[in-house]
């Protein structure tokens, strides 16, 4: 495949083959019966549309839109934006192969990204009117952060406060890591994913040498990917607290969505809301949400949305504005299973395939913290691969396994 970059004058984000993309891994589709791609296009997406369509008071002009989306990703083909659109030229790019066909013809990673920019269209989230910039999964979020299980676990930071810095840091990093299981689109079809080991679960455990870049008392600057608001958001915003407290970064710039995307993904509006909930808790908690406060204010603490982290693109495409960004930093921490998707590339891999290959591209070191809930997989060892398989169940996709991977 022939590398073939382009810009659009608006945010210069490049559209690019995914990484190694000369290899022969096949690009995932939709259109395998049965399959987890398929199943999210066939049964996931229209069951957010209605529950977006339930959640809010939407007019008629709402209403008919959303009907008409269903019916085109469940019957018809992928529809161009309206030239009148502000992304149209953007998407027109993006989407050429792609238009007239069958939605599942289309790749997952794609199609799963312009299925939610055109659901922000039907509910006039770009429009002039009342509904502009309104968040349609704000009730989703909000409701899981009022929730008991945030209580709990909020609680259960006391028992680390007097913990050996050491022990805490493990700790928080497996909370985090786990975290990815709190994602509200994978609830939508699935149900929850039965708890995994914070352990056993772990099919990559690279923890050592992501301590080993970020030893204490260094004065660095760390980039955090946030992937889900809520219960994933609060224990990566615990783990940015440790590594400030403890001086394992001077800096920590957290990357956000700049709108809504994928269900459950934070955006800066979402962090404020965690930031809120850590700040009014007791305890613990309640250090930990003012200490981050304190951080916002004082620039220790940055978060930034780029236009690229909701583009249907893997991030070897990356614009130059944010790879430069990423070479800044001492390690880059990429949070979640679209992120992982993004960074080794949405192909059906060899698992045993070197994570560092893949990765070679990034500027800098990099961590992948991920609950496994796609295919994409790669780095595993074979007796590693070989228990999994023993073990039987969809464990690629059900969410009970994880991973730490770093490139140095």
């Amino acid at each position: 495949m022939t590398e073939k970059t382009s810009r659009t004058p608006d945010d210069g984000i490049a559209n690019r083959s995914g990484p190694a993309a000369g290899r022969d891994a096949p690009v995932i589709l939709s259109n395998q019966p049965g399959s987890f791609a398929w199943g999210v296009l066939a049964k996931r997406h229209p069951a957010l549309i209605q529950q977006v369509r339930d959640a809010f008071p939407y007019g008629r002009r709402q209403h008919e839109a959303l009907d008409a989306l269903l019916d085109e990703i469940t019957r018809g083909v992928v529809e161009p934006l309206a030239p009148s659109e502000h992304d149209h030229a953007q998407w027109a790019d993006w989407g050429r192969e792609y238009f007239g066909r069958p939605w599942f013809d289309a790749p997952f990673l794609w199609a799963e990204s312009y299925f939610y920019r055109r659901l922000l269209g039907a509910i006039e989230y770009f429009g002039t009117g009342p509904w502009q910039g309104i968040d349609p999964f704000a009730p989703f979020k909000r409701a899981e952060l009022r929730g008991a299980a945030v209580d709990e676990e909020l609680r259960a930071l006391d028992a680390l406060a007097d913990a050996p810095p050491d022990e805490r840091a493990r700790a928080l990093l497996h909370a985090s890591l786990w975290g990815n299981r709190a994602d509200l689109g994978f609830r939508v079809t699935e149900g929850e994913a039965a708890p995994g080991d914070a352990t056993g679960g772990l099919v990559v455990d690279d923890g050592a040498v992501l301590w080993q870049l970020l030893p204490a008392g260094a004065s660095t600057t760390v980039a955090v990917v946030a992937d889900n608001a809520g219960r994933e958001l609060i224990p990566d915003l615990i783990l940015i607290d440790h590594l400030l407290l403890h001086r394992h970064a001077e800096r920590i710039v957290l990357h956000v969505k700049p709108r809504p995307y994928f269900v459950s993904d934070a955006m800066t509006a979402d962090v404020v809301d965690c930031l809120r909930r850590l700040a009014e808790a007791p305890g613990e908690a309640g250090g930990i949400g003012g200490r981050l406060w304190d951080a916002m204010a004082n620039g220790c603490l940055e978060v930034r949305a780029h236009p690229f982290f909701c583009a249907p693109l893997p991030y070897e495409g990356m614009p130059e504005d944010l790879r430069e960004q990423f070479a800044a930093v001492s390690l880059t921490v990429l949070k979640g299973d679209l992120n992982y998707r993004r960074l080794v590339g949405d192909r059906m891999w060899d698992v045993m395939t070197p994570f560092a290959d893949l990765t070679a591209y990034f500027p800098g070191a990099v961590a992948a913290l991920r609950t496994l809930k796609s295919d994409v997989i790669v780095g595993l060892e074979q007796k590693t691969l070989d228990a999994l398989e023993r073990g039987g169940g969809a464990w690629r996709t059900s969410g009970t396994r994880a991973l730490v991977q770093v490139r140095r």
